[in-house]
């Protein structure tokens, strides 16, 4: 078969042919392919890897199940990731080229379907840009998105290194304004990793967007007789987006800085140092710190290397905040950044040293926001702390706890928008945050901005204080403590036996086997069920199962809560524990192991080591 054909169609005959008669240059061996020979009653074996569904007519199609899950489990809620090296203990590389080819026909032809109903008729030029962080997988899965762009028939450009939320906004701003973009990136996840992430116009896809064009692409990769990449014909076209993206950053803070002295270089006597961790963030430094002049020597790690030889890419990474808040107490500067990989998260390090990001970042964007919004809803995850609840409602702001995962976090700010519930703010605890004037888009480098913006004004105000001073009342839970417990199956297994395990534990709470211990619940929201379900008219799509318990007793009152989610990257569940009373989190995680998971027999299919360390001896492993 040539290289340059990786679909067929065919017709068989009312019985399947045997082994010998079939021609030997399909693709696939035997051994990952055994047919389902009616004729052969020793085949039960093999009976769900093969299935073949009658038309109507002589003509079948060949549906592997194997074949297609190997797609489908490359859906990470609204992303798709996978191993695409070798490298890690016990994974296998998944993410290959001919998956990530089959993903982006499939992404593009959804894109031109969409294009065409909107505008009623057919469309004969859709553009498609591609940008990737540096990881070194990068090069070689980029040509398999170019050719399956090119194979749905979009126009496709090449942003080369690029960051995640400037992949969305070339699709905004003139002159590129593409019709849709991809970010290839796996966040701060290890080297070995990759992904996909998509966007059109009206922002990022959707968990069920996303789900349609992995089942789409499943079936195109199932039914490919060969598995190689089609070569690209035409190189695509090489576009210089950052530059534009970088000078988008830095219009939006001379214009709201607006310095009376010098409107070009308001950050003239600042020092500022970036961590990019060596990821996409570099641009940061150069192209708009720089040239808005400031003073960012002492910066950090601006080379992309896609090893991350240093640390990992992440505003959560200790390492990663420790050399940072190094790097501003020894060369005394105004602010320190941290971005991840993709730069659509960042922390901050203030003038004094002390590390934001988590809770603390929350409550400075917060704080930012209600002085320019009054009354504003600020939508963050359930993993908040309760001191952060009144750190908004403190300024005036209505705080609503939803849902982990940063795409469900602003889905429902835009919800509560299109309600009529002026919502401004969206940030999930990993520094994920998106606000409504920035088209509901989680960037990094413009929640810096924002800062950046808000330090300068209270300079020129005569503050000498920093950014940090805008938090000082804010109080952090005594104990906090984050613990996963892995799931023992199969793979294509493992998502329904978290749900399993976390319905089970709504069930112990509900039918009042836990003593003391309550669903919680999210007051004035349309949210119920442990910050679960949405109740109102436009219920949100559940990608992953999650439920919150509040927890009382006599002598405390109510003093922490137990969170238990089900991860949409691993086949395993997190457990995260906040306590306001001294070895609070040690005795939930006790109650949780004795009077919930051995009880209810869940840890039959769960590995619960952590736990159990944990709960023996009230460290973390």
């Amino acid at each position: 078969m040539a290289a340059s054909t990786s679909r067929f169609s065919t017709s068989f005959p009312s019985t399947l042919p045997s082994k010998k008669s079939l021609p030997a240059n399909l693709g696939f061996s035997f051994s990952s392919l055994p047919f389902n020979n009616n004729n052969n009653n020793n085949n039960n074996n093999n009976s769900n890897l093969l299935s073949v569904k009658s038309s109507g007519t002589a003509n079948y199609d060949v549906v592997v199940d194997e074949e297609m899950d190997k797609i489908r489990r490359l859906q990470n809620g609204s992303d798709v990731r996978g191993v695409a090296l070798e490298g890690e203990k016990g994974r296998t590389v998944d993410l290959t080229p001919p998956a990530v080819e089959a993903i982006a026909e499939s992404f593009g032809e959804w894109v031109i379907s969409g294009i065409e109903k909107e505008r009623g008729n057919p469309v004969e030029t859709v553009r498609v840009s591609l940008g990737k962080d540096p990881r070194v997988s990068g090069a070689k899965l980029s040509v398999a998105v170019f050719a399956g762009l090119a194979r749905a028939g979009c126009i496709v450009y090449d942003m080369g290194l690029a960051t995640t939320p400037a992949c969305f906004m070339s699709t905004l701003l003139p002159p590129f304004a593409f019709d849709a973009s991809i970010m290839m990136t796996a966040s701060h996840l290890p080297y070995t990793r990759n992904g996909l992430k998509f966007f059109t116009k009206r922002g990022g896809l959707t968990s069920p967007e996303v789900e349609e064009i992995c089942d789409k692409a499943a079936r195109k990769y199932a039914n490919r007789m060969t598995k190689v990449s089609t070569l690209l014909n035409t190189p695509p076209t090489r576009v210089d987006f950052m530059s534009v993206y970088a000078k988008h950053l830095r219009e939006i803070i001379k214009e709201r800085v607006n310095h009376p002295l010098h409107y070009d270089t308001p950050l003239k006597g600042f020092q500022i140092i970036v961590n990019a961790g060596n990821g996409s963030g570099g641009f940061f430094t150069w192209d708009v710190l720089d040239k808005l002049g400031a003073d960012t020597f002492g910066s950090l790690h601006l080379n992309p290397d896609g090893m991350f030889p240093n640390h990992i890419p992440n505003p959560e990474d200790k390492t990663a905040m420790a050399l940072t808040r190094a790097a501003v107490l020894d060369n005394s500067a105004d602010l320190g950044i941290v971005f991840d990989t993709d730069v659509d998260r960042s922390g901050v390090v203030d003038n004094k040293g002390n590390p934001i990001n988590g809770d603390k970042l929350i409550a400075l964007m917060s704080a930012i926001v209600l002085r320019e919004n009054p009354g504003s809803t600020i939508v963050t995850d359930a993993r908040t702390s309760m001191a952060l609840a009144k750190f908004i409602t403190d300024r005036g702001g209505q705080h609503c706890l939803y849902r982990v995962g940063y795409r469900n976090v602003i889905d429902k700010g835009v919800q509560l928008n299109k309600d009529g519930i002026e919502t401004h703010l969206m940030m999930e605890t990993s520094g994920h945050g998106a606000l409504k004037e920035n088209h509901f888009l989680d960037d990094g480098a413009y929640m810096v901005v924002k800062i950046i913006i808000e330090m300068v004004r209270m300079k020129l105000a005569g503050s000498e204080d920093g950014i940090g001073s805008l938090i000082e009342d804010l109080d952090e839970p005594l104990e906090s403590v984050e613990l996963r417990i892995n799931i023992i199956s199969e793979p294509r297994l493992a998502k329904a036996k978290g749900s399993e395990a976390i319905e089970a534990f709504r069930n112990y709470i509900e039918e009042g086997r836990l003593k003391g211990w309550e669903l919680d619940s999210c007051g004035d929201c349309w949210v119920s069920e442990g910050c679960l379900v949405d109740t109102n008219d436009n219920p949100a799509a559940i990608d992953a199962h999650m439920y919150r318990a509040k927890l009382s007793d006599e002598r405390n009152g109510e003093h922490g809560w137990v969170h238990m989610r089900q991860s949409i990257h691993n086949p395993n569940i997190a457990v995260n524990l906040q306590s306001n009373v001294h070895g609070g989190c040690w005795s939930m995680a006790r109650a949780f192991r004795d009077e919930f998971l051995k009880a209810s027999g869940v840890d039959k299919f769960l590995d619960i080591s952590q736990i159990d360390k944990f709960a023996e001896s009230g460290r973390v492993a």
